[in-house]
């Protein structure tokens, strides 16, 4: 027997309305915590898959790939949201990557065959998942959690899907849609949504659930999806949160929150960020720290011998740039900006001393080649990094500020060391629990870099020879025991 489902779509608002009905290649949508954007963008996805035209024997074909950055998150929002509206609808499969594939008919007679394969991008390597895939759209899910380099390869990979030899039918819509709370305004969604505003790309920004009403906050009565939310969510939602958090979450406003435990919690921005720019003084030298991989970063580093104070004045950040991109367009940035200074030995990541399995060229060589001195420091243990730049944090010069103070130039830096650069929380009922490892984001190869740096100017070496240790007597015409060690 078959059974018959109807959907019935009554999106509650307006922004909403107009992203479900939005065919740009581009569309996607930014509201606070609550308002309905993620549910509404699978329903758009579905409406897409019964949009496409179909082939001569009657099938409806399209292909979908929702992309989260981590895998615990795809799990747990990603999968969940999709399969609640339209699980009953196919077959859900938890292989890896996990899939729902769908098929069902129409009114018409037709038949709607479509997949959804769920992809994590949290790795530098990562896009490589995306390279060969064939697809009609990409689910953008909490689009601020990805890379720029994923979007850049996911808006080259759709339109593949179907085609005449291989579905029998072109796609009557491609491209990609998603939905993501407020980012950072350093962030790169707000680059291209407030500024470049590429050709269509359309980005639906929802009212938020509060105003900001002076030093506080009050309900804003259109806030969509109220209906569909407890009485008093938003103001509910206040208590016990920062206002930057609020600022974000609720009122759906640009800005910066740290969501998760810092890995340099003696950090005090009032404290380490310098009041106005460094001008770096053309008589000191320059020390570069470096992070490579997919998002290779490089910290400008000055030390100050009389005060004894180290100065992270500037970045150079990337996002999708490998080793032979990125050692270039680094050199020229160098001499565009710093061309009367020296330059001390850099410092970076020992794991880019190795090359990969088609060329025995390495970072460090290639930006030898290309006129920058760099050398591995002697470990990338993490706790010897950490101690790098938070021993000169604690330490006081003789002006009475810290031996580590960063520019207002540095801006994805200081907001790393404000807490971007994070250990995320571990999704688990209970006290707070957080990941072993650092969460590798935006933030996170900038900071390293600069801990390079440092480590490389000594403070590393500093951190372990000043742990204490016990001291063994030691008799060098005596045998050799192993308990005297």
């Amino acid at each position: 027997m078959t059974q018959e489902i109807e959907f019935r779509i009554d999106l509650p608002g307006e922004v909403l309305v107009d992203y479900y009905q939005d065919q740009s290649r581009v569309s996607l949508i930014m509201g606070p915590l609550g308002s309905g954007k993620t549910i509404t963008t699978c329903m758009k996805i579905f409406r897409l898959m019964c949009d496409q035209e179909p082939n001569a024997e009657g099938i409806r074909p399209s292909r979908w790939f929702a992309i989260r950055n981590t895998y615990p998150d795809l799990e747990t929002t990603t999968i969940k949201d999709w399969l609640a509206v339209v699980g009953d609808l196919g077959k859900f499969t938890q292989s890896y990557p996990p899939r729902h594939v769908i098929s069902f008919l129409l009114e018409d007679g037709t038949r709607v065959e479509s997949e959804m394969i769920f992809l994590a991008l949290d790795r530098p390597d990562s896009i490589k998942k995306l390279r060969g895939t064939q697809a009609t759209g990409f689910w953008l899910n909490e689009v601020k959690e990805l890379s720029k380099a994923v979007i850049d390869m996911a808006d080259l990979r759709h339109g593949r899907y179907p085609s005449m030899a291989d579905g029998g039918v072109e796609p009557t819509w491609h491209g990609m849609t998603g939905d993501t709370n407020a980012p950072d305004e350093d962030h790169w969604y707000y680059n291209l949504s407030e500024e470049a505003r590429p050709h269509n790309w359309l980005f639906h920004r929802q009212p938020g659930g509060l105003f900001i009403d002076g030093e506080g906050f009050r309900p804003n009565p259109d806030a969509e999806n109220l209906d569909n939310l407890p009485d008093g969510y938003y103001t509910n939602g206040m208590a016990g949160k920062s206002k930057d958090w609020i600022k974000v979450n609720l009122c759906n406003e640009y800005g910066f929150v740290s969501d998760g435990k810092p890995i340099y919690p003696e950090y005090v921005d009032s404290v380490h960020c310098l009041p106005d720019d460094y001008i770096p003084d053309p008589k000191l030298p320059i020390r570069l720290g470096f992070d490579f991989g997919m998002t290779p970063a490089a910290a400008f580093i000055q030390f100050i011998p009389g005060i004894g104070r180290y100065v992270g004045f500037d970045e150079f950040v990337t996002d999708g740039f490998s080793a032979t991109e990125f050692a270039p367009e680094l050199k020229r940035y160098i001499d565009m900006h710093y061309p009367d200074f020296t330059f001390e030995m850099g410092k970076g990541d020992p794991s880019g001393d190795s090359g990969n399995q088609t060329t025995k060229d390495t970072p460090f060589k290639i930006l030898k080649a290309a006129g920058i001195n760099a050398q591995p420091t002697d470990t990338n243990d993490p706790s010897v990094r950490r101690a790098s730049i938070v021993r000169p944090m604690k330490r006081l010069c003789m002006d009475g500020k810290p031996g580590f103070m960063i520019s207002p130039k540095c801006k994805i830096w200081r907001k790393g060391l404000q807490g971007g650069f994070r250990y995320k929380r571990v999704i688990a009922p209970g006290e707070p629990r957080y990941h072993d490892k650092p969460d590798k984001n935006q933030y996170s190869h900038i900071c390293e870099a600069g801990e390079y740096g440092l480590q490389g100017a000594g403070e590393g070496r500093k951190a372990v020879i000043g742990t204490p240790r016990i001291q063994k007597p030691f008799n060098a015409g005596g045998s050799w025991t192993p308990f005297d060690r």
